[in-house]
């Protein structure tokens, strides 16, 4: 899996099995654990954990691989 920030709260991501796509995140900016986005910078250190497989941010933010799989499906 790779992932890549890109502007207005976009994320590139590239699975496994060679399904890529972005995901639009903006819906989620500046609701719970999520304010801690208003922080573009904050925003564009998103990472795989390679304990979970799946984007993260800091400690506390992580997305499920498959709700955004299923975002990236829907959109081909």
């Amino acid at each position: 899996m790779a992932c890549e920030p890109k502007p207005h709260y976009h994320i590139w991501i590239r699975f496994d099995d060679s399904l890529e796509g972005e995901v639009d995140l903006r819906e989620f900016v500046g609701h719970g654990v999520f304010e801690a986005w208003n922080s573009v910078d904050f925003f564009n250190q998103v990472r795989i954990d390679p304990r979970t497989d799946t984007l993260a941010w800091g400690d506390e933010i992580d997305l499920d691989p498959y709700v955004l799989r299923e975002k990236i499906s829907k959109q081909k």
